[in-house]
């Protein structure tokens, strides 16, 4: 029964049918294809594999799969930008302290700034003890 249902798969797959192009107007044929349904299916199948073909080519050979993100980079230039990004990142946090630093320093030379006053008492030695 199997078999049966492939052969005549097979048969339908390969029946010639007449594909007819005409004028409207005048009815006259101006095209006429004979075609069969395995040469359809081949014939799309073709044109299949050239578009994505092609558009891969286009893609690997152009400079369009820079567009594509995570294509067009290599490890290398990753692992750089890293670290540029890491080095401008310890830049700018040393900016900050250097600028809170200055501020500090412009405050207390204004006078505005609020400086604790150490009052520890300090214990000198005597004169006479540092003379002998």
């Amino acid at each position: 029964m199997a078999k049966l249902e492939l052969r005549s798969g097979l048969k339908r797959l390969q029946n010639r049918y007449r594909l007819v192009v005409m004028n409207d107007d005048t009815y006259e044929e101006v095209v006429t294809f004979r075609l069969s349904r395995l040469s359809v299916y081949v014939t799309m199948s073709m044109i299949f594999v050239v578009l994505v073909g092609l558009t891969t080519a286009l893609i690997v050979f152009t400079p369009l799969k820079y567009y594509i993100p995570g294509a067009g980079t290599d490890y290398q230039s990753v692992t750089a930008l890293k670290r540029l990004q890491y080095r401008i990142d310890s830049l700018e946090k040393q900016d900050a302290l250097k600028h809170q630093y200055l501020l500090g320093i412009q405050q207390a030379l204004a006078g505005r700034g609020q400086a604790e006053l150490d009052t520890n008492l300090l214990r000198l030695p005597d004169a006479e003890l540092i003379s002998d």
